[in-house]
Protein backbone atom coordinates (compact mmCIF):
# COMPACT_ATOMS: atom_id res chain seq x y z
CA UNK A 1 0.00 0.00 0.00
CA UNK A 2 3.03 2.51 0.81
CA UNK A 3 3.04 4.95 -1.68
CA UNK A 4 4.99 8.11 -2.21
CA UNK A 5 4.19 11.89 -2.85
CA UNK A 6 4.15 13.18 -6.37
CA UNK A 7 7.35 13.96 -7.76
CA UNK A 8 9.25 12.87 -4.50
CA UNK A 9 12.05 10.45 -4.44
CA UNK A 10 12.18 7.54 -2.07
CA UNK A 11 16.00 9.44 -0.54
CA UNK A 12 14.27 12.60 -0.50
CA UNK A 13 11.27 10.93 1.68
CA UNK A 14 13.02 8.88 4.03
CA UNK A 15 15.13 12.38 4.75
CA UNK A 16 11.82 14.56 4.92
CA UNK A 17 10.63 11.76 7.28
CA UNK A 18 13.68 11.67 9.52
CA UNK A 19 13.23 15.59 9.90
CA UNK A 20 9.69 14.94 10.83
CA UNK A 21 10.92 13.00 13.25
CA UNK A 22 13.38 15.04 14.91
CA UNK A 23 10.23 18.02 15.30
CA UNK A 24 7.72 15.84 17.12
CA UNK A 25 9.57 12.83 18.00
CA UNK A 26 9.68 8.90 16.36
CA UNK A 27 6.57 7.66 17.92
CA UNK A 28 4.05 10.12 16.07
CA UNK A 29 5.44 9.96 12.55
CA UNK A 30 3.31 7.20 11.00
CA UNK A 31 4.18 5.24 8.02
CA UNK A 32 3.38 1.22 8.56
CA UNK A 33 1.01 0.05 6.55
CA UNK A 34 -1.02 -0.44 9.77
CA UNK A 35 -0.42 2.99 10.32
CA UNK A 36 -2.03 4.25 6.96
CA UNK A 37 -5.25 2.25 7.63
CA UNK A 38 -6.23 4.28 9.92
CA UNK A 39 -5.91 7.27 7.29
CA UNK A 40 -8.21 5.69 4.77
CA UNK A 41 -11.58 6.30 3.61
CA UNK A 42 -13.36 3.35 4.62
CA UNK A 43 -16.38 4.62 2.87
CA UNK A 44 -14.62 5.09 -0.46
CA UNK A 45 -15.66 4.03 -3.76
CA UNK A 46 -12.35 3.61 -4.55
CA UNK A 47 -11.28 2.15 -1.50
CA UNK A 48 -8.71 -0.80 -2.53
CA UNK A 49 -8.29 0.54 -5.93
CA UNK A 50 -4.97 1.70 -7.45
CA UNK A 51 -6.21 5.75 -7.43
CA UNK A 52 -7.31 5.05 -3.48
CA UNK A 53 -6.87 8.47 -2.19
CA UNK A 54 -3.96 7.11 0.34
CA UNK A 55 -1.51 9.34 2.18
CA UNK A 56 2.04 8.23 1.73
CA UNK A 57 2.60 8.95 6.00
CA UNK A 58 1.07 11.15 8.39
CA UNK A 59 3.02 13.28 11.12
CA UNK A 60 1.15 14.51 14.46
CA UNK A 61 2.14 17.65 16.40
CA UNK A 62 1.33 18.61 19.38
CA UNK A 63 1.73 22.46 19.54
CA UNK A 64 1.51 25.05 16.33
CA UNK A 65 5.37 25.59 16.29
CA UNK A 66 5.40 21.62 15.26
CA UNK A 67 2.87 22.44 12.79
CA UNK A 68 5.29 25.34 11.15
CA UNK A 69 8.28 23.25 11.18
CA UNK A 70 6.38 20.59 9.28
CA UNK A 71 5.15 23.35 6.88
CA UNK A 72 8.40 24.45 6.22
CA UNK A 73 9.69 20.74 5.98
CA UNK A 74 7.11 20.13 3.39
CA UNK A 75 8.22 23.27 1.07
CA UNK A 76 11.69 22.02 1.26
CA UNK A 77 11.21 18.89 0.11
CA UNK A 78 7.36 19.48 -2.01
CA UNK A 79 5.29 17.21 -0.41
CA UNK A 80 2.11 18.16 -0.13
CA UNK A 81 0.09 18.13 2.89
CA UNK A 82 -3.28 17.07 4.01
CA UNK A 83 -4.11 18.58 7.73
CA UNK A 84 -7.19 17.04 9.86
CA UNK A 85 -8.84 17.65 12.63
CA UNK A 86 -9.92 14.31 13.98
CA UNK A 87 -10.65 12.57 10.64
CA UNK A 88 -14.29 11.90 11.29
CA UNK A 89 -16.05 13.44 8.40
CA UNK A 90 -17.23 10.16 6.73
CA UNK A 91 -19.54 10.62 3.91
CA UNK A 92 -17.27 13.46 2.65
CA UNK A 93 -13.63 11.58 2.47
CA UNK A 94 -13.16 10.97 6.34
CA UNK A 95 -9.73 11.18 6.33
CA UNK A 96 -8.20 11.04 3.28
CA UNK A 97 -6.51 13.47 0.99
CA UNK A 98 -7.23 15.39 -2.47
CA UNK A 99 -4.30 13.78 -3.60
CA UNK A 100 -2.87 10.30 -3.25
CA UNK A 101 0.87 10.16 -1.50
CA UNK A 102 -0.14 13.54 0.57
CA UNK A 103 1.38 13.53 4.64
CA UNK A 104 -1.52 13.82 6.51
CA UNK A 105 -1.00 16.23 9.06
CA UNK A 106 -3.06 14.54 12.08
CA UNK A 107 -4.10 17.29 14.62
CA UNK A 108 -5.68 15.30 17.37
CA UNK A 109 -3.13 15.65 20.01
CA UNK A 110 -3.65 19.60 19.96
CA UNK A 111 -6.58 18.71 21.97
CA UNK A 112 -6.83 21.57 24.74
CA UNK A 113 -9.78 23.51 25.62
CA UNK A 114 -8.06 27.07 26.14
CA UNK A 115 -11.08 28.53 27.45
CA UNK A 116 -14.71 28.67 27.80
CA UNK A 117 -16.82 31.61 28.87
CA UNK A 118 -20.11 31.62 30.55
CA UNK A 119 -20.71 35.01 30.92
CA UNK A 120 -19.14 36.17 27.15
CA UNK A 121 -20.44 33.12 26.15
CA UNK A 122 -17.87 32.11 23.99
CA UNK A 123 -15.06 29.44 23.71
CA UNK A 124 -11.71 28.99 21.94
CA UNK A 125 -10.12 25.51 21.06
CA UNK A 126 -7.48 23.40 19.35
CA UNK A 127 -8.49 21.31 16.18
CA UNK A 128 -8.27 17.68 18.53
CA UNK A 129 -11.19 18.72 20.63
CA UNK A 130 -13.58 17.09 19.60
CA UNK A 131 -17.81 17.80 20.35
CA UNK A 132 -17.96 15.56 23.19
CA UNK A 133 -14.89 17.00 24.45
CA UNK A 134 -16.13 20.33 24.53
CA UNK A 135 -19.20 19.21 25.87
CA UNK A 136 -17.42 17.64 28.99
CA UNK A 137 -15.23 19.85 29.79
CA UNK A 138 -18.00 22.64 30.13
CA UNK A 139 -20.32 19.94 32.36
CA UNK A 140 -17.28 19.07 34.63
CA UNK A 141 -16.47 22.84 35.16
CA UNK A 142 -20.93 23.27 35.53
CA UNK A 143 -20.93 25.75 33.06
CA UNK A 144 -24.03 27.55 31.96
CA UNK A 145 -23.63 27.65 27.87
CA UNK A 146 -24.48 25.17 25.15
CA UNK A 147 -22.89 24.06 21.98
CA UNK A 148 -24.58 23.38 19.12
CA UNK A 149 -23.39 19.82 17.21
CA UNK A 150 -23.64 18.05 14.71
CA UNK A 151 -25.55 14.03 14.62
CA UNK A 152 -22.28 13.03 15.10
CA UNK A 153 -20.16 14.09 18.07
CA UNK A 154 -17.06 12.26 17.68
CA UNK A 155 -15.67 15.28 15.18
CA UNK A 156 -14.06 18.23 15.81
CA UNK A 157 -16.09 21.80 16.39
CA UNK A 158 -12.98 23.31 13.78
CA UNK A 159 -13.14 20.42 11.26
CA UNK A 160 -16.66 20.74 11.18
CA UNK A 161 -17.24 24.45 10.89
CA UNK A 162 -14.27 24.52 8.31
CA UNK A 163 -16.36 21.93 6.23
CA UNK A 164 -19.45 24.06 6.51
CA UNK A 165 -21.20 21.57 8.83
CA UNK A 166 -24.12 22.15 10.49
CA UNK A 167 -26.43 21.89 13.86
CA UNK A 168 -29.72 21.47 15.42
CA UNK A 169 -30.34 24.39 18.18
CA UNK A 170 -31.31 27.87 17.31
CA UNK A 171 -30.43 30.08 14.24
CA UNK A 172 -26.95 31.95 14.92
CA UNK A 173 -25.00 28.34 16.00
CA UNK A 174 -26.39 25.63 13.66
CA UNK A 175 -24.19 27.17 10.81
CA UNK A 176 -20.94 26.43 12.60
CA UNK A 177 -18.71 28.08 10.82
CA UNK A 178 -20.82 31.34 11.08
CA UNK A 179 -20.64 30.70 14.58
CA UNK A 180 -16.85 30.96 14.60
CA UNK A 181 -15.33 34.18 16.05
CA UNK A 182 -11.28 34.05 14.76
CA UNK A 183 -9.17 31.52 14.20
CA UNK A 184 -5.35 31.00 14.34
CA UNK A 185 -3.88 30.03 11.25
CA UNK A 186 -0.50 28.41 9.94
CA UNK A 187 0.07 29.92 6.43
CA UNK A 188 2.00 28.17 3.71
CA UNK A 189 4.65 29.39 4.09
CA UNK A 190 4.94 28.85 7.98
CA UNK A 191 3.82 31.93 9.05
CA UNK A 192 1.21 32.66 11.33
CA UNK A 193 -1.62 34.79 11.16
CA UNK A 194 -4.53 35.15 13.63
CA UNK A 195 -8.40 36.85 12.23
CA UNK A 196 -10.37 39.77 13.33
CA UNK A 197 -9.12 41.03 17.00
CA UNK A 198 -6.60 38.42 17.53
CA UNK A 199 -4.48 40.72 15.04
CA UNK A 200 -4.32 42.99 17.75
CA UNK A 201 -1.94 41.51 20.52
CA UNK A 202 -3.84 43.18 23.40
CA UNK A 203 -7.15 42.74 22.69
CA UNK A 204 -9.37 40.55 24.88
CA UNK A 205 -12.21 40.13 22.70
CA UNK A 206 -11.00 37.70 19.80
CA UNK A 207 -14.02 36.06 20.13
CA UNK A 208 -16.41 38.61 20.15
CA UNK A 209 -15.92 40.87 17.50
CA UNK A 210 -14.92 38.14 14.21
CA UNK A 211 -13.95 41.14 11.58
CA UNK A 212 -11.08 43.40 12.85
CA UNK A 213 -9.92 45.90 10.76
CA UNK A 214 -9.92 45.94 6.67
CA UNK A 215 -10.65 43.12 4.64
CA UNK A 216 -11.60 39.73 6.83
CA UNK A 217 -9.60 36.80 5.04
CA UNK A 218 -11.17 33.99 7.75
CA UNK A 219 -13.67 33.18 5.01
CA UNK A 220 -11.19 31.45 2.97
CA UNK A 221 -10.22 28.73 5.25
CA UNK A 222 -13.63 27.58 5.45
CA UNK A 223 -13.49 24.54 2.66
CA UNK A 224 -10.21 26.02 1.61
CA UNK A 225 -6.57 25.38 1.08
CA UNK A 226 -5.08 28.34 2.60
CA UNK A 227 -3.66 27.03 5.54
CA UNK A 228 -3.90 24.75 8.81
CA UNK A 229 -6.21 26.17 11.50
CA UNK A 230 -5.05 25.34 14.85
CA UNK A 231 -6.75 27.28 17.07
CA UNK A 232 -10.47 28.67 16.47
CA UNK A 233 -12.86 30.58 18.79
CA UNK A 234 -16.79 30.07 18.75
CA UNK A 235 -20.05 31.96 19.99
CA UNK A 236 -21.94 29.21 22.37
CA UNK A 237 -25.34 29.75 22.96
CA UNK A 238 -26.45 30.12 26.81
CA UNK A 239 -28.07 27.59 28.58
CA UNK A 240 -32.08 28.51 28.39
CA UNK A 241 -34.02 27.89 31.43
CA UNK A 242 -36.74 25.97 29.50
CA UNK A 243 -37.45 24.26 26.23
CA UNK A 244 -40.43 23.26 24.83
CA UNK A 245 -42.33 21.39 21.36
CA UNK A 246 -44.95 21.23 19.12
CA UNK A 247 -45.93 19.45 15.94
CA UNK A 248 -47.77 21.30 13.35
CA UNK A 249 -49.75 19.07 10.86
CA UNK A 250 -51.63 20.38 8.03
CA UNK A 251 -54.28 18.87 5.59
CA UNK A 252 -53.47 19.69 1.85
CA UNK A 253 -50.50 19.33 -0.25
CA UNK A 254 -50.19 23.24 -1.08
CA UNK A 255 -50.14 24.15 2.63
CA UNK A 256 -46.90 23.86 2.62
CA UNK A 257 -46.33 27.01 0.97
CA UNK A 258 -48.02 29.19 4.11
CA UNK A 259 -46.65 26.70 6.19
CA UNK A 260 -42.84 27.52 5.11
CA UNK A 261 -43.52 30.88 4.91
CA UNK A 262 -44.60 30.94 8.67
CA UNK A 263 -42.10 29.34 9.84
CA UNK A 264 -39.47 31.47 7.77
CA UNK A 265 -40.90 34.53 9.62
CA UNK A 266 -40.83 32.79 12.99
CA UNK A 267 -36.92 31.45 12.41
CA UNK A 268 -36.00 35.33 11.59
CA UNK A 269 -37.30 36.81 14.56
CA UNK A 270 -35.31 34.07 16.34
CA UNK A 271 -38.01 32.36 18.00
CA UNK A 272 -37.57 29.04 17.09
CA UNK A 273 -34.93 26.41 17.17
CA UNK A 274 -34.36 24.24 13.81
CA UNK A 275 -37.66 23.28 12.17
CA UNK A 276 -38.06 20.16 11.18
CA UNK A 277 -39.96 19.26 8.16
CA UNK A 278 -41.91 15.78 7.10
CA UNK A 279 -44.07 14.83 4.89
CA UNK A 280 -47.46 13.03 6.13
CA UNK A 281 -47.88 10.49 3.57
CA UNK A 282 -45.44 8.00 3.24
CA UNK A 283 -47.94 5.33 4.84
CA UNK A 284 -50.28 5.71 1.74
CA UNK A 285 -47.61 4.54 -0.89
CA UNK A 286 -48.53 0.85 -0.29
CA UNK A 287 -51.55 1.67 -2.16
CA UNK A 288 -51.08 1.08 -5.74
CA UNK A 289 -53.10 4.72 -6.59
CA UNK A 290 -51.83 6.78 -4.38
CA UNK A 291 -48.09 5.97 -5.40
CA UNK A 292 -49.01 6.56 -9.03
CA UNK A 293 -50.61 10.17 -7.65
CA UNK A 294 -47.67 10.57 -5.90
CA UNK A 295 -45.81 9.92 -8.55
CA UNK A 296 -46.88 12.13 -11.10
CA UNK A 297 -47.63 15.03 -9.09
CA UNK A 298 -51.15 14.43 -8.93
CA UNK A 299 -52.38 17.13 -6.03
CA UNK A 300 -55.88 17.15 -6.01
CA UNK A 301 -55.59 12.78 -5.66
CA UNK A 302 -53.00 12.94 -2.99
CA UNK A 303 -55.27 15.40 -0.80
CA UNK A 304 -58.10 13.56 -1.79
CA UNK A 305 -56.82 10.46 -0.65
CA UNK A 306 -54.96 12.18 2.78
CA UNK A 307 -58.75 13.39 3.98
CA UNK A 308 -59.86 9.97 3.40
CA UNK A 309 -57.21 8.29 5.37
CA UNK A 310 -57.21 11.18 7.62
CA UNK A 311 -53.49 12.27 7.12
CA UNK A 312 -51.50 15.21 7.14
CA UNK A 313 -50.21 16.54 3.88
CA UNK A 314 -47.26 17.99 6.02
CA UNK A 315 -45.96 18.26 9.49
CA UNK A 316 -43.58 20.53 11.03
CA UNK A 317 -41.73 20.38 14.85
CA UNK A 318 -41.11 23.27 16.26
CA UNK A 319 -38.69 23.73 19.40
CA UNK A 320 -38.56 26.88 21.61
CA UNK A 321 -35.92 28.05 24.24
CA UNK A 322 -36.41 30.51 26.72
CA UNK A 323 -38.50 30.88 29.75
CA UNK A 324 -41.25 29.00 30.47
CA UNK A 325 -43.44 31.91 29.71
CA UNK A 326 -41.59 32.72 26.73
CA UNK A 327 -41.25 29.52 25.37
CA UNK A 328 -45.49 29.48 26.14
CA UNK A 329 -45.63 32.45 24.44
CA UNK A 330 -44.19 31.94 21.34
CA UNK A 331 -45.77 28.70 20.88
CA UNK A 332 -49.03 30.18 21.21
CA UNK A 333 -48.05 32.66 18.65
CA UNK A 334 -46.65 30.04 15.86
CA UNK A 335 -50.19 28.99 16.06
CA UNK A 336 -52.07 31.65 16.47
CA UNK A 337 -50.24 32.95 12.95
CA UNK A 338 -50.81 29.31 11.33
CA UNK A 339 -54.53 29.14 11.76
CA UNK A 340 -54.51 32.72 10.64
CA UNK A 341 -52.98 31.52 7.07
CA UNK A 342 -53.66 28.01 6.80
CA UNK A 343 -57.75 26.86 7.10
CA UNK A 344 -57.47 23.24 9.15
CA UNK A 345 -54.31 23.40 10.81
CA UNK A 346 -53.85 21.12 13.70
CA UNK A 347 -51.60 21.64 16.58
CA UNK A 348 -49.94 18.92 18.99
CA UNK A 349 -48.08 19.89 22.01
CA UNK A 350 -44.75 18.39 23.04
CA UNK A 351 -43.69 19.08 26.31
CA UNK A 352 -42.65 21.88 28.42
CA UNK A 353 -39.06 20.96 30.50
CA UNK A 354 -36.92 22.18 32.82
CA UNK A 355 -33.10 22.66 31.16
CA UNK A 356 -31.37 20.78 31.55
CA UNK A 357 -33.09 17.91 30.46
CA UNK A 358 -32.92 14.46 32.34
CA UNK A 359 -31.53 11.80 30.86
CA UNK A 360 -35.13 10.05 30.91
CA UNK A 361 -36.64 13.20 29.75
CA UNK A 362 -33.57 13.15 26.67
CA UNK A 363 -35.06 9.26 25.33
CA UNK A 364 -38.71 10.18 25.94
CA UNK A 365 -40.47 10.73 22.54
CA UNK A 366 -43.22 13.26 22.96
CA UNK A 367 -44.41 13.94 19.82
CA UNK A 368 -45.24 11.63 16.63
CA UNK A 369 -42.47 12.40 14.56
CA UNK A 370 -39.54 13.63 17.22
CA UNK A 371 -37.11 10.73 18.21
CA UNK A 372 -34.64 10.68 21.49
CA UNK A 373 -31.74 10.44 18.97
CA UNK A 374 -32.72 14.18 17.39
CA UNK A 375 -34.03 15.44 21.07
CA UNK A 376 -30.29 14.79 22.29
CA UNK A 377 -28.60 16.99 19.76
CA UNK A 378 -31.68 19.67 20.17
CA UNK A 379 -30.26 20.32 23.55
CA UNK A 380 -26.57 20.25 22.63
CA UNK A 381 -25.73 16.74 23.67
CA UNK A 382 -23.42 15.07 21.63
CA UNK A 383 -23.53 11.06 20.77
CA UNK A 384 -23.39 8.68 18.06
CA UNK A 385 -26.64 7.96 17.57
CA UNK A 386 -27.11 8.56 13.77
CA UNK A 387 -24.55 5.43 13.46
CA UNK A 388 -27.41 2.95 14.60
CA UNK A 389 -28.95 4.06 11.78
CA UNK A 390 -25.85 3.46 9.06
CA UNK A 391 -23.98 0.78 10.35
CA UNK A 392 -24.52 -3.03 11.77
CA UNK A 393 -26.50 -2.40 15.11
CA UNK A 394 -29.23 -3.80 17.23
CA UNK A 395 -31.34 -1.35 14.98
CA UNK A 396 -30.20 -1.99 11.90
CA UNK A 397 -28.91 -5.68 11.67
CA UNK A 398 -28.62 -6.55 7.94
CA UNK A 399 -26.96 -2.68 7.02
CA UNK A 400 -26.60 -3.83 2.98
CA UNK A 401 -24.05 -0.95 2.39
CA UNK A 402 -20.27 -0.63 2.91
CA UNK A 403 -19.67 2.67 0.95
CA UNK A 404 -21.28 5.83 1.37
CA UNK A 405 -21.57 9.43 0.12
CA UNK A 406 -23.66 12.19 0.96
CA UNK A 407 -25.26 15.10 -1.35
CA UNK A 408 -26.92 17.93 -0.70
CA UNK A 409 -28.46 20.46 -2.97
CA UNK A 410 -29.68 23.77 -1.95
CA UNK A 411 -32.90 24.69 -2.57
CA UNK A 412 -34.69 28.28 -2.33
CA UNK A 413 -36.01 28.40 1.35
CA UNK A 414 -39.96 28.77 0.06
CA UNK A 415 -42.31 26.09 -0.34
CA UNK A 416 -42.55 27.14 -4.13
CA UNK A 417 -38.66 26.32 -4.39
CA UNK A 418 -39.30 22.87 -2.89
CA UNK A 419 -42.33 21.82 -4.98
CA UNK A 420 -39.97 22.36 -8.56
CA UNK A 421 -37.21 21.12 -6.70
CA UNK A 422 -38.97 17.88 -6.03
CA UNK A 423 -40.66 18.07 -9.64
CA UNK A 424 -36.78 18.46 -10.78
CA UNK A 425 -35.02 15.96 -9.29
CA UNK A 426 -37.52 13.38 -10.08
CA UNK A 427 -37.63 14.06 -13.44
CA UNK A 428 -33.41 13.88 -13.32
CA UNK A 429 -33.80 10.30 -11.32
CA UNK A 430 -36.06 8.61 -14.08
CA UNK A 431 -33.78 10.21 -17.05
CA UNK A 432 -30.85 8.88 -14.79
CA UNK A 433 -32.65 5.70 -14.09
CA UNK A 434 -31.89 5.89 -10.59
CA UNK A 435 -35.10 5.09 -8.78
CA UNK A 436 -35.40 5.70 -4.88
CA UNK A 437 -33.76 9.06 -5.46
CA UNK A 438 -35.72 11.48 -3.76
CA UNK A 439 -38.58 9.89 -2.94
CA UNK A 440 -40.55 12.41 -5.39
CA UNK A 441 -43.71 14.35 -3.99
CA UNK A 442 -43.25 13.40 -0.28
CA UNK A 443 -40.16 14.99 0.00
CA UNK A 444 -39.61 17.15 2.27
CA UNK A 445 -36.41 19.87 2.76
CA UNK A 446 -34.18 20.10 6.33
CA UNK A 447 -33.60 23.46 7.62
CA UNK A 448 -30.11 23.16 9.04
CA UNK A 449 -28.82 26.27 7.73
CA UNK A 450 -31.05 28.96 9.39
CA UNK A 451 -31.69 31.06 5.59
CA UNK A 452 -31.26 27.81 3.27
CA UNK A 453 -32.80 24.97 2.83
CA UNK A 454 -31.46 21.11 1.63
CA UNK A 455 -32.67 18.02 -0.15
CA UNK A 456 -30.64 15.69 -0.55
CA UNK A 457 -29.71 11.69 0.29
CA UNK A 458 -27.20 9.26 1.16
CA UNK A 459 -26.09 7.02 -1.60
CA UNK A 460 -24.26 3.87 -0.91
CA UNK A 461 -22.54 0.84 -3.03
CA UNK A 462 -23.92 -2.68 -1.52
CA UNK A 463 -21.72 -5.24 -0.03
CA UNK A 464 -19.92 -7.50 -2.24
CA UNK A 465 -20.18 -4.87 -5.76
CA UNK A 466 -17.51 -5.46 -7.89
CA UNK A 467 -15.14 -2.07 -8.67
CA UNK A 468 -16.63 -1.62 -11.95
CA UNK A 469 -20.30 -1.43 -9.57
CA UNK A 470 -18.43 1.45 -7.49
CA UNK A 471 -17.07 2.76 -11.23
CA UNK A 472 -20.52 3.00 -12.59
CA UNK A 473 -22.30 4.27 -9.41
CA UNK A 474 -19.53 7.07 -9.21
CA UNK A 475 -20.08 7.97 -13.16
CA UNK A 476 -23.84 8.66 -12.15
CA UNK A 477 -23.05 10.36 -9.51
CA UNK A 478 -21.27 12.74 -11.73
CA UNK A 479 -23.96 12.96 -14.14
CA UNK A 480 -26.25 14.02 -11.40
CA UNK A 481 -23.80 16.59 -10.19
CA UNK A 482 -24.47 18.21 -13.70
CA UNK A 483 -27.87 17.47 -14.12
CA UNK A 484 -28.65 19.54 -10.89
CA UNK A 485 -26.53 21.99 -11.96
CA UNK A 486 -28.24 22.74 -15.12
CA UNK A 487 -31.14 23.45 -13.13
CA UNK A 488 -29.36 25.71 -10.39
CA UNK A 489 -28.97 23.00 -7.62
CA UNK A 490 -25.49 23.64 -6.22
CA UNK A 491 -23.98 21.66 -3.45
CA UNK A 492 -22.70 22.45 -0.14
CA UNK A 493 -20.20 19.56 0.70
CA UNK A 494 -18.58 16.44 -1.10
CA UNK A 495 -16.08 14.21 -0.84
CA UNK A 496 -12.79 14.11 -2.60
CA UNK A 497 -13.38 12.20 -5.44
CA UNK A 498 -16.13 14.19 -6.35
CA UNK A 499 -15.12 18.14 -5.15
CA UNK A 500 -14.23 19.06 -8.68
CA UNK A 501 -17.71 17.96 -10.02
CA UNK A 502 -18.94 20.20 -7.11
CA UNK A 503 -16.58 23.22 -8.04
CA UNK A 504 -17.98 22.80 -11.58
CA UNK A 505 -21.22 23.86 -10.77
CA UNK A 506 -20.30 27.40 -9.74
CA UNK A 507 -19.74 28.32 -12.65
CA UNK A 508 -20.49 31.82 -13.13
CA UNK A 509 -18.64 34.04 -15.83
CA UNK A 510 -16.25 31.15 -16.67
CA UNK A 511 -16.00 30.15 -13.36
CA UNK A 512 -14.57 33.15 -12.28
CA UNK A 513 -15.02 32.00 -8.48
CA UNK A 514 -12.36 28.95 -8.35
CA UNK A 515 -9.99 30.68 -10.54
CA UNK A 516 -9.91 33.77 -8.54
CA UNK A 517 -9.20 31.03 -5.50
CA UNK A 518 -6.25 29.76 -8.04
CA UNK A 519 -4.94 32.94 -8.30
CA UNK A 520 -4.56 33.52 -4.41
CA UNK A 521 -3.78 29.96 -3.85
CA UNK A 522 -0.67 30.23 -6.55
CA UNK A 523 -0.10 33.67 -4.74
CA UNK A 524 -0.01 32.38 -1.07
CA UNK A 525 1.05 28.73 -1.68
CA UNK A 526 3.49 29.23 -4.90
CA UNK A 527 4.65 25.35 -4.10
CA UNK A 528 0.82 24.09 -3.74
CA UNK A 529 1.65 22.20 -0.42
CA UNK A 530 -1.55 23.18 1.50
CA UNK A 531 -4.24 20.48 0.41
CA UNK A 532 -3.86 20.18 -3.11
CA UNK A 533 -7.22 19.98 -4.96
CA UNK A 534 -9.30 20.96 -1.85
CA UNK A 535 -12.99 22.27 -3.01
CA UNK A 536 -11.79 21.92 -6.76
CA UNK A 537 -8.70 24.76 -5.79
CA UNK A 538 -6.07 23.19 -7.64
CA UNK A 539 -2.39 25.36 -7.69
CA UNK A 540 -0.16 24.77 -10.46
CA UNK A 541 2.20 23.13 -9.32
CA UNK A 542 -0.89 20.02 -9.29
CA UNK A 543 -3.38 21.10 -11.61
CA UNK A 544 -2.38 18.60 -14.22
CA UNK A 545 -4.27 16.45 -11.42
CA UNK A 546 -7.74 18.25 -11.62
CA UNK A 547 -10.57 15.67 -12.60
CA UNK A 548 -8.29 13.14 -12.55
CA UNK A 549 -10.65 10.88 -11.16
CA UNK A 550 -13.29 10.95 -13.89
CA UNK A 551 -12.70 7.63 -14.78
CA UNK A 552 -15.68 7.97 -17.24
Amino acid sequence: MAVLPPNVSQQQFDTAIDRLKSVVGDEWVFTSDADIHAYRDHFSYIKDEPNELIPCAAVGPDSVEQVQAIVRIANEFQIPLYSISTGKNFAYGGPSPNVRGSLTVDLKRMDRVLEVDDKRNFALVEPGVSYIDLYNYIQERGLKVWIDTPDPGWGSPIGNALDHGIGYTLGPYRDHFSAHCGMEVVLPDGEILRTGMGAMPASDSWQEYKHGFGPDPAGLFGQGNFGIVTKMGFRLMPQPEHWRNGLITVPRRRDFIPMVDTVNYLTDLGMIGEPWYSGGLQALMNNTEFAEAANNFNEEEMDRQALAAGLPSWRVELQFYGSEGTTLANWEYAKELMARNIPGVQFTDGESLPVPLTDEQIQKSSTPYESSMRRNITQGRPGLGIWYMTGRTDFNPNAWNETHIGLFSLVGRSGEAVFKAQRDFADISKRLDMPGFFPNSLAGPVNWYQNSFLMGNGFGAAKGNSPQQKKDATILLRRLLEENAKLGYGDYRAPPILQDDVADQYSFNNNILRRFNEKLKNAIDPNGIISPGRAGIWPEAYADLRGSHRED
